[in-house]
């Protein structure tokens, strides 16, 4: 008889997990609290961003949830771009932590290259040309369109790994083979528990217990005149001090220092301004990050300014058109650790904590932690 599994939460965590459990041969059941996923799942840049990620496991997890992503869009005729990005250089700082990381990438066998502003006005004529030293290109990285993106995911594990969902059941209780849902009882061998900042709902002393916290986004979408394109997913230089895989840049505590001095505002917030493109030629832009538990639900126009202004510093954004804002909410580990993953009660598992990284990692992530405990 076919063994059985129950995901708790259709965001791409939960999806991540249930292509994973069915690639096993397990009979999958996905269970979601509402009619669709509408968290950070849908609420992100669309980014498969295997350049934030350090050399190593985590940069070949990266690698394998894009090749993931490729499957299932090529499987629904869903649309997706190997766009590559961009990191652009306004001063001394900036490009000389971007040829450091050249360098290393390379070493890494990453597949990068640096551009001149010549070649840059060249290619991508949107990337404003005043003071711009250069730029770190890498193909690598890939855009979905996350508001269609995760629906299409639920869909092809439908179609092709006949994963079942139930929408609309808000899952109160887990135990040892069960999930019960007001007066429903689920049961199933394997039970994985992925859903995101609610995991306090279902595991509340796990969770205080945890090193963890929670992150709130403040993000815009944005028209350019005439459908125009961008070329390539392109980050200002704060984003340098965001990803882990930077980090690795020895002068990279002399342009933290420089930042910090001259643009607290944007580091009290924990603003870095990159922009995606979708499909319609949409612009996906943003970030800041607020840690904490509980957060306003009303989101702030002074964050968003400061957003726009330093995206002005870099893009000819001038004639963009703002058509909506939002804030999305995911939980992030506070140890260092790229994810959370235990087994509470017997057969019973957690994934949560990617962080921003869950477009990124999670196929990668999910695949693996399966794969070691059947």
């Amino acid at each position: 008889m076919k063994k059985t599994a129950i995901v708790v939460g259709a965001g791409i965590v939960g999806l991540a997990t249930a292509k994973a459990l069915a690639n096993k041969g397990y009979k999958v059941t996905v269970i979601e609290k509402t009619e669709k996923a509408v968290g950070a799942s849908i609420r992100n840049f669309g980014m498969v961003w295997p350049i934030g990620q350090p050399d190593g496991q985590l940069y070949q997890l990266a690698k394998k949830s894009a090749s993931v992503w490729k499957e299932v869009c090529d499987g629904m005729g869903m649309w997706y771009n190997q766009s590559g990005s961009l990191h652009v250089a306004y001063c001394k700082e900036e490009w000389a932590v971007l040829n450091e990381l050249f360098v290393q990438f390379e070493l890494e066998g990453r597949p990068v290259d640096l551009m001149n502003p010549s070649q840059i006005a060249l290619k991508y004529p949107h990337v404003k040309q005043h003071q711009l030293f250069g730029g770190l290109f890498s193909s690598d990285e890939m855009i979905v369109d996350p508001r269609i993106a995760v629906a299409n995911v639920s869909e092809y594990l439908k179609v092709f790994s006949g994963v079942d969902f139930l929408w609309n059941h808000t899952v109160q209780e887990v135990g040892i083979g069960y999930v019960k849902s007001g007066h429903l009882i689920f049961n199933a061998d394997k039970i994985f528990v992925c859903s995101g900042p609610d995991i306090e709902t279902l595991f509340p002393d796990t969770f205080n217990a945890l090193p963890i916290v929670k992150c709130k986004l403040q993000m815009m979408r944005m028209t350019l005149p005439m459908h125009q394109s961008i070329g390539t997913s392109v980050c200002g230089g704060l984003s340098l001090l965001h990803y882990n895989s930077f980090k690795q840049s020895p002068s990279l505590s002399v342009l933290s220092l420089k930042i910090a001095s001259e643009m607290p505002a944007y580091i009290q917030h924990g603003i870095h301004v990159m922009v995606s493109q979708h499909e319609a030629g949409e612009l996906t832009v943003g970030d800041s990050h607020e840690y904490g538990f509980t957060f306003e639900p009303f989101d702030q126009q002074y964050i968003n300014q400061l957003i726009l202004q330093y995206l002005n510093r870099f893009m000819n954004a001038e004639s963009w058109q703002l058509t909506a804002t939002w804030n999305g909410v995911y939980p992030k580990m506070t140890d260092g650790a790229s994810w959370y993953f235990s087994e509470p009660i017997n057969d019973v598992y957690i994934l949560n904590g990617l962080g921003g990284a869950g477009m990124t990692l999670s196929f990668g992530v999910a695949e693996k932690m399966v794969n070691d405990i059947l």
